[in-house]
């Protein structure tokens, strides 16, 4: 017999729904609202920094600085220092990664330990189960909760701080929240995050806060930074991302800033795997952000340019999908709507398992028959509570009106 070469704690975490539906959407040809990517370019200052970057000279295609380039950790420092009301050191307190995935991947590995629980708020980012596990985390699962009523808003999904509390014990070293969150688009408010601040200064716990959609909010809504609340700064690592921030995923820039005492942790992690990123995308990225530190708060700053767009997309995917039958949440921030699926009648194929999950089978039958790819809700939750959740799948609003809002209206009106 021959001996087992994986490593066991792999185990479990193979699946991706991402390869899986991505691939789906593929192999059908179909419009892809399921994946989160602007299918539009960056804004011109951007590109035109990279161009530049690029042909910047022997340097900008050499090694930088293992944990950031120079630049690029002195504007994110004077940015998120301005926004936390906390001076931040750019060579001790931020660390640049490939994306926030791998900001994400290092904070896991660098703070969790074997046995240690970590608090996820549901719905969550699929990355942060198979992460927690590979650290040696035990998961811990916190819903949000849709209140009663119409439940068009993504601020009617709530948490209860009863039920929250009771999730903290001698073994919890840290929660994760998302905010704006992904898949509801929920923005939390200060006072929600005041709960969650004061267990974790009671608890002793890391708050992990994945705010990749941070300028990225609707309607009034306004995105608070948890480590700018009294007594977090020193437990919040704060994630995010150049790809969300400027609309160009494929740039793979992301950050982690936090308290030394924390970050020195990630580093190990990140010297250890990565251990340096592209010079000129960093390069790129900075001078992107300095761009926005000097029109911020000004009608020419592309963070205030670019809600206003997604807003006036989301109002028009909002009304194509009820047009269709099915019923959304208006999300208050973010790339991304839910829709209630449950008014809308489907008949899944053979090749697609009843076994599974309402919402899969109402994608894969979405993709296969109506040329239309959204992902399922119940993805993002842990095997606990994702039958809460069948009802519901995500669409994704950012995208070029002609490839697809209008193909929902003009092809799709009849699910």
């Amino acid at each position: 017999m021959s001996r087992q070469m994986h490593a066991r704690r792999l185990e479990g975490i193979d699946k991706n729904i991402w390869v899986e539906f991505t691939q789906l959407a593929a192999d059908y040809q179909a419009v892809n609202l399921g994946q989160g990517f602007p299918d539009f370019a960056p804004p011109k200052f951007l590109q035109e920094a990279f161009c530049k970057a690029v042909s910047g000279g022997g340097l900008m295609h050499q090694y930088t600085r293992a944990f950031g380039h120079p630049s690029l950790v002195t504007i994110l420092a004077q940015l998120f220092g301005r926004l936390v009301g906390h001076e931040i050191q750019p060579l001790e307190d931020v660390l640049v990664t490939i994306g926030a995935y791998q900001a994400l991947f290092c904070t896991f590995q660098a703070l969790v330990d074997e046995g240690d629980e970590v608090i996820i708020i549901e719905p969550f980012f699929d990355c942060y189960q198979p992460m927690v596990k590979m650290a040696g985390g035990k998961q811990v699962y916190m819903p949000l909760r849709p209140r009663g009523g119409s439940n068009l808003s993504s601020g009617d999904w709530v948490l209860c701080a009863e039920e929250l509390a009771s999730k903290f014990t001698a073994k919890t070293k840290a929660i994760v929240i998302n905010t704006p969150n992904n898949p509801t688009g929920k923005v939390y408010k200060t006072e929600e995050l005041q709960v969650i601040a004061d267990l974790c200064i009671k608890h002793d716990v890391v708050c992990i806060s994945d705010e990749v959609y941070e300028w990225l909010t609707y309607d009034g809504a306004k995105h608070v930074k948890i480590a700018s609340l009294a007594g977090m700064w020193e437990r919040t690592v704060t994630i995010g991302s150049a790809g969300k921030t400027f609309s160009a995923t494929g740039l793979k820039v992301g950050w982690a800033i936090g308290p030394s005492r924390l970050i020195k942790h990630l580093k190990t992690v990140h010297q250890n795997s990565i251990y340096h990123c592209p010079t000129a995308a960093q390069v790129a990225v900075a001078e992107g952000f300095q761009t926005e530190y000097d029109r911020l708060g000004h009608p020419e700053s592309y963070f205030q340019q670019l809600p206003t767009l997604f807003t006036h997309k989301r109002n028009k995917l909002a009304a194509c999908l009820e047009i269709a039958g099915l019923r959304p949440t208006l999300p208050e921030g973010g790339y991304f709507m839910i829709a209630d699926i449950s008014s809308v009648s489907f008949d899944s194929d053979d090749s697609i398992s009843q076994d599974e999950p309402l919402d899969y089978r109402f994608v894969k039958w979405l993709i296969k028959k109506k040329g239309l790819a959204a992902i399922p809700v119940s993805a993002f939750y842990s095997p606990e509570h994702g039958k809460e959740v069948q009802n519901y799948v995500r669409f994704c609003f950012t995208k070029v009106e002609e490839k697809g809002l209008q193909l929902i209206r003009h092809r799709y009106v009849s699910l």
